[in-house]
């Protein structure tokens, strides 16, 4: 029989102070720690993906202000000179491209408040099409604004294609130490047939044309093959050497030094006449053109095709690398 009056089965009253009120009061505590623990917790994440909104908006915004600067050109007011910079190699995508130069001559020359125009030029060379195509349209400029002088500032380096492009100025202004010259035209390359015979290695190349692979460099190189490269070397030297002689005109001393490849010291390039004198973009600026206010027409990349460029340009460039990894090209270098 059950003893309903026992200790062990009377319900334990609100003011107990037993066991049983210990295990509920225990229980009462570490469920509000859970309930706070949670709330904690969904606070700190509404404050976190507050603050990731925030930060994207930042970075949104950014951008955006970013892109809308890159794009506004500068504010041309009253007489100024006009500059533009190249610097580093010739060469499509570079700033010593074409289509980045002639853009930035075209505008500063058309610019009515433009006095003059100085071309600072930091380059050892690149490709002769690019710096040919820029000296052509020079020359033009030239004689569509008459008014209007064109000068080269030298930085550290005009050499080789540098300095084509620096032939088709109406002055040259030069460092004392700055690097001038190297009229001359290369084509390298690599030849392993040699390495291969070693190691046995077969290269197995299939053509058609009997000069589809010309200077392949896993193929042992024909005298038919190297006169003829020679030869377009030799052309390509010859069309250097006529702008220099048409753009210095009767101020080059020539010597059998001046067009075989080597280059000079700035003071040394005045006395040899492939420069006019020593000078930098702010003397010529404001002690030949009289306009010392400068103006920056330098063609530059916007954010978007900065952008554009990071995520897909990779891959024209690999497939430009594997094409040209077979063969070579003339270089003013």
């Amino acid at each position: 029989m059950i003893d309903n009056n026992s200790e062990e089965n009377r319900p334990v009253s609100p003011t107990a102070t037993g066991p049983a009120r210990k295990e509920g009061w225990e229980r009462e505590v570490l469920e509000k720690l859970a309930f706070a623990s949670l709330d904690e917790q969904r606070t700190r994440r509404r404050w976190n993906i507050f603050f990731r909104f925030v930060t994207l908006g930042v970075i949104v915004v950014g951008l955006w202000m970013a892109f809308v600067l890159s794009n506004q050109e500068e504010e041309i007011v009253g007489p100024h000179t006009a500059l533009i910079e190249i610097d580093g190699t010739i060469e499509t995508g570079t700033s010593g491209a074409a289509d980045s130069v002639i853009p930035a001559l075209n505008r500063a020359f058309s610019e009515d408040n433009s006095v003059g125009i100085i071309l600072r030029i930091n380059s050892p060379g690149g490709s002769p099409v690019q710096a040919g195509i820029i000296n052509d349209e020079m020359i033009r400029l030239r004689k569509e604004y008459p008014r209007k002088p064109l000068y080269v500032v030298v930085d550290e380096v005009c050499a080789s294609g540098g300095y084509y492009i620096a032939a088709g100025a109406d002055k040259i202004f030069v460092n004392k130490a700055s690097i001038v010259g190297s009229i001359g035209v290369l084509m390298d390359g690599f030849g392993f047939t040699g390495l291969m015979d070693k190691v046995g290695v077969e290269r197995r190349l299939m053509t058609a044309g009997e000069n589809k692979g010309f200077l392949d460099p896993f193929s042992p190189q024909t005298a038919r093959q190297k006169n003829y490269a020679q030869d377009m070397l030799n052309t390509v030297h010859q069309q250097f050497i006529d702008v220099v002689r048409q753009g210095r005109g009767k101020r080059l001393k020539e010597t059998p030094e001046t067009f075989s490849g080597l280059f000079w010291i700035g003071s040394q390039a005045v006395d040899m006449g492939l420069a006019d004198g020593f000078g930098t973009v702010d003397t010529v600026a404001r002690d030949v053109l009289k306009a010392e206010d400068i103006v920056d027409y330098t063609q530059r990349e916007g954010l978007s095709e900065r952008l554009l460029k990071k995520f897909g340009g990779a891959v024209g460039s690999a497939a430009m690398g594997a094409f040209w990894s077979h063969s070579a090209k003339p270089s003013f270098r």
